[in-house]
């Protein structure tokens, strides 16, 4: 599977967390990956309810794991 599947196939809550949790400089968010996983956890995020998407948020958190 590569990147890109992987995230294509994530829910937003599984971007948001990895967005959150990942140390600096992972590669996923480096160059034209980083851009496209950006573009798409907004656009899964876009097509959620507000509700929905502040419920992602809360289940992710701001502690890390």
């Amino acid at each position: 599977m590569t990147d890109k599947e992987w995230i294509d196939g994530s829910s937003y809550e599984t971007l948001l967390h990895r967005w959150r949790f990942s140390p600096p400089g992972d590669p996923i968010f480096q160059g034209e990956l980083g851009a496209y996983y950006k573009k798409i956890m907004f656009e899964k995020r876009d097509a959620l309810s507000p509700g929905e998407a502040v419920v992602a948020s809360k289940n992710v958190g701001w502690e890390a794991p």
